[in-house]
Parts: structure tokens; sequence; C-alpha cells
């Protein structure tokens, strides 16, 4: 009967710390917004030369309700051609998050780097397609490490916060 007790004890107790153990939901995955523009075509179809591209990332997150959260990762390929842009394509790929039994620090950094992680390959296939519809070799973005970036983020974060905080104190000493 203590055995029964003591094993009853210790499956409520597992139940409990799986009820507390992190989870990671997507709930939903979307295009937003999409856009390919060729503001030199036809001539520059015509044109010989290296092409340039530029890659730009950006993210945006919104609260929904509790623990739901949207996060949109807008990736943006410029491609020029001897001074000319080529193209600009961009995608805005978006999903529904579902992020519980994390502290305030792991929900952040899981926002800003599980999350737009688990975005790209989606936006990586449209900007691939939407580069080979318009008429050029099919450009195939290199996976991006989202775990760097937000340490980078947060180192810099850290600087700007320390050099603020002492030009605020050289602020006071002088007055």
């Amino acid at each position: 009967m203590a055995e029964e007790q003591n094993q009853e004890t210790s499956n409520q107790e597992a139940s409990n710390q799986e009820q507390q153990q992190a989870q990671f939901q997507l709930q939903k995955l979307y295009v937003k917004d999409v856009s390919f523009e060729l503001p030199n075509a036809p001539q520059i179809f015509q044109e010989d030369g290296q092409v340039e591209i530029k890659l730009n990332l950006s993210q945006k997150v919104e609260n929904l309700a509790e623990n739901v959260h949207e996060v949109n990762l807008t990736v943006t390929v410029t491609a020029n051609l001897d001074g000319k842009t080529a193209y600009l394509a961009e995608v805005q790929q978006a999903g529904i998050f579902a992020l519980t039994g994390l502290n305030e620090q792991a929900r952040h950094a899981a926002l800003n780097t599980l999350c737009p992680h688990t975005l790209f390959p989606y936006a990586r296939r449209v900007i691939t397609d939407l580069v080979a519809d318009g008429g050029f070799p099919p450009l195939v973005l290199q996976p991006i490490n989202f775990d760097q970036i937000y340490a980078q983020r947060l180192r810099e974060a850290q600087e700007q916060a320390q050099v603020s905080a002492a030009a605020n104190m050289e602020v006071q000493g002088n007055a």
C-alpha cells in the first residue's frame, strides 16, 4: 500500500514537471506579403556582368494572446548589375507560435531565434521561386544563424546601455 502511494506521488510529480516544461508549437504558417520588381526590364536582360546581391532581414513580433505570438520575418533581396537594380524580391513569411513554460528571457530568445529559424526555409523557397520566375537563375539563400544574430544584438544593446549610463553619470557629475 505504501508502495502504491509512493508510485502515485511520483506519477503526480512527473505530471507536474511535464506541465511546467517548455513547449513550442507552430499553430499557423503563412505568407503575409510578397513583392517582386524588375524596374529595369527588359533592358537588364541585355546587360553582362556580375550581379551583386544584398540580403536584408528583419522581424516583427506581435502578441496575439497570452503565450501566443505572431512572428513576421521579412527577407528582402536586392540584385544590382552595373549600378542598376536587376530585381528586388521581398517576402514576409509569418507564423503563429504558442510558447509556454518559458520565463521572460527564454521566451524573448525563442521568439528571436527559434521562430525565425523555423520561418526562414519557407521564405527562402519563395525567394528562390520569385527570382527564377522573374527570368533569372534561381537564387538559393544560405542558411542563417539566428542565434548568432540574436547574441550580437544583445551585445550591441548592452554596449549601448553602458555608453548611455556613462553619459548620464557624466552629465550628473557636471550638474
